[in-house]
């Protein structure tokens, strides 16, 4: 049997059998445009792909005002150390980053925000959902997304927890629910305690939080705990220890750089994403970044086209990569 059609088997079943349990890796599965495949390059730029600027000063059409834009928490990085530069060469495209009212930031809320046209565009970690299509299409508003970088994504748990690592069989029959102790994948005998966010359809075997850095400090104190999410989020944390994760428990692929650094020595030295694992596809988990934009022809448009045209420059992919991301182009 091929490869490829053996990765599409695996995937069909897993699909299959979570569905079947019902557990919260489905819903993650489903929603966030995880694949075990390697991820290649995307051509889908607004930007004419001839012109190719390299620097955020060479981008055209990057419009003047108040732009409101939000959404994924796997953003974070992106906010903190590469809006500032785009905001420092185009002071006229004036980013203002705005928080949901009553839900915890995320994708979902973003996309929503959007639709409600309380943002020019929302940062996404996954793909536009068929719902949300639908109700762009009920509000007359036309989604598209724009992909600007990959991540990977990663499990953690107790820095004590002594295995080393998971196989994406056993990653995934943890969250279907099929293994339940650690003991089952060569741990100690602990009863495996799931952790998720309240945005999303977990199920009764997890510990909800509100924020990833509530289900962080929930993790660090629990030994049998293990919690999911962006690898630019995770890899460097001091509390928690991010999994290997391999087709085969013969070579299972660390997300950070190695040597690992131990807690010990964090945070005056922290871990590194192992983007080169990631941009390979030798990592096997992984997903796209995307801005949602509005596709109206006005001003929120153009907001949303010129902010991933500035990402898209050779500056915006090689900040992306120092920010953990892997670099789409």
């Amino acid at each position: 049997m091929s490869h490829k059609n053996e990765t599409t088997l695996l995937v069909l079943a897993f699909l299959i059998t979570v569905g079947l349990v019902g557990g919260g890796f489905w819903w993650f599965v489903k929603s966030s445009g995880l694949t075990t495949s390697p991820l290649k390059p995307s051509n889908n730029s607004p930007q004419s792909q001839a012109s190719n600027p390299q620097t955020f000063a060479q981008v055209q059409n990057v419009p003047s005002g108040l732009i409101s834009y939000g959404g994924s928490t796997t953003w974070a990085p992106v906010r903190k150390e590469i809006d500032p530069v785009i905001q420092s060469v185009w002071p006229q495209f004036q980013l203002r980053y705005a928080n949901p009212q009553k839900e915890a930031p995320s994708s979902a809320t973003g996309i929503s925000m959007l639709l409600k046209s309380q943002l020019e565009f929302a940062q996404s970690s996954r793909p536009i959902a068929n719902n949300e299509y639908k109700e762009g299409e009920k509000r007359g508003i036309q989604l598209r997304e724009i992909p600007v970088a990959i991540d990977g994504i990663v499990a953690v748990v107790h820095p004590n927890l002594n295995i080393p690592g998971l196989t994406v069989d056993q990653y995934e029959a943890i969250f279907a629910g099929k293994i339940t102790n650690w003991r089952q994948v060569g741990g100690p005998d602990l009863k495996i305690q799931l952790y998720g966010k309240k945005d999303r359809d977990t199920g009764d075997r997890f510990k909800l939080t509100q924020t990833t850095t509530e289900a962080l400090r929930l993790v660090a104190a629990d030994p049998a705990g293990i919690y999911w999410s962006s690898a630019t989020l995770l890899v460097p944390q001091c509390g928690v220890k991010a999994l290997p994760i391999g087709r085969n428990s013969n070579k299972l692929i660390p997300p950070y750089k190695l040597p690992l650094v131990s807690t010990s020595f964090c945070p005056t030295k922290r871990n590194q994403v192992n983007t080169d694992a990631f941009r390979s596809g030798e990592y096997p988990l992984s997903r796209r970044l995307v801005v949602v934009i509005n596709a109206n022809g006005k001003f929120e448009q153009q907001a949303g086209e010129a902010y991933a045209n500035l990402l898209l420059t050779n500056q915006g992919q090689e900040l992306l990569d120092k920010a953990g991301f892997v670099r789409i182009r």
